[in-house]
């Protein structure tokens, strides 16, 4: 005999009707607030790709974010450039720091915490909170003597300044990362691997690389964006507009004329935008994986 025959109701239906009303308020609430904390996130991003579609003269002027005259003449501006320097050159340093940021940070920061975590050495503590200790010192602070060492080795005017320290484990907070996720593989994979007679070099090629993917994309997706976006250490370091990157090219939409091309300057960085945009999404499902720090458990 069926459930609806005995007279009691399917179980899906008395489910739902076992729902009390106030959770049924509650979770109106909370997806209403979500959503209007959410609007209030993504308004900036929507109103600068909106704005990129208006002249120029609307986007002072006028409030409203939906347009009312559409225009493509603004991207038009920004890939042509800026004195006689294409979009796309701008675009390619740009890149090219990114690409060379995160190689450098994947290189020195693997080796170095693999140091830190796995190889015992005489004051291996110490260095490892001095290198902490670093993280607390603001970057402001060594400016300064950083620009005088760079420009008394007649390294200003290139990427050498931008680079250095990526390729030299300067960047404390990728080895901490990296020595986090490190310590929480088993020794026992070392220990095994030396009984094979593996030395230093294989069991970090052959064993801790490949386990350490989650940390290393996740550093990764950090260094490019940072360089990426890199507006200070461009602005310092690089005086020959050749070599400008994508911050500063914006930048000069606003500085280059007594009336300032807003929209130039909002097509510029909708396409700078992309992107990003685009890397993040390609490698964000390692990204909590990463930041978890939560590699293999014995």
């Amino acid at each position: 005999m069926s459930t609806a025959q005995v007279g009691h109701a399917p179980p899906d239906v008395a489910t739902r009707r076992r729902i009390p009303p106030a959770t049924i308020v509650k979770t109106v609430v909370f997806h209403a607030v979500t959503l209007a904390m959410l609007a209030v996130v993504l308004y900036p991003a929507a109103w600068m790709v909106l704005s990129a579609f208006k002249p120029s003269n609307d986007i002072i002027g006028n409030i409203d974010i939906i347009p009312e005259t559409w225009t493509l003449a603004n991207f038009g501006t920004a890939l042509g450039g800026i004195g006689g320097i294409p979009f796309w050159s701008f675009f390619w340093n740009s890149t090219l720091l990114g690409v060379l940021s995160v190689i450098g940070i994947v290189l020195s920061a693997t080796v170095s915490a693999y140091a830190f975590a796995r190889v015992k050495f005489p004051g291996r503590k110490i260095f490892f909170a001095i290198m902490i200790a670093t993280l607390l010192l603001p970057t402001h602070v060594v400016i300064i003597p950083q620009y005088i060492m760079f420009n008394s080795a007649g390294l200003v005017n290139t990427y050498v300044p931008l680079l250095a320290g990526k390729f030299l484990a300067a960047e404390a907070f990728f080895v901490f990362l990296m020595v986090q996720f490190m310590r929480n593989l088993p020794r026992e994979l070392d220990e095994a691997a030396r009984i094979d007679g593996a030395g230093h070099f294989r069991i970090f090629r052959s064993i801790m690389l490949p386990l350490m993917r989650p940390a290393i994309i996740t550093s990764s997706i950090f260094a490019f964006i940072w360089s990426w976006n890199d507006f200070l250490g461009p602005l310092l370091y690089l005086k020959k507009p050749d070599l400008y990157t994508l911050p500063i090219a914006l930048r000069a939409y606003v500085d280059q004329t007594s009336v300032s091309d807003y929209g130039a300057q909002m097509a510029m960085a909708v396409l700078a935008l992309v992107p990003v945009i685009l890397f993040f999404v390609i490698f964000q499902r390692y990204l909590v994986e990463g930041v978890a720090t939560q590699g293999l458990k014995g």
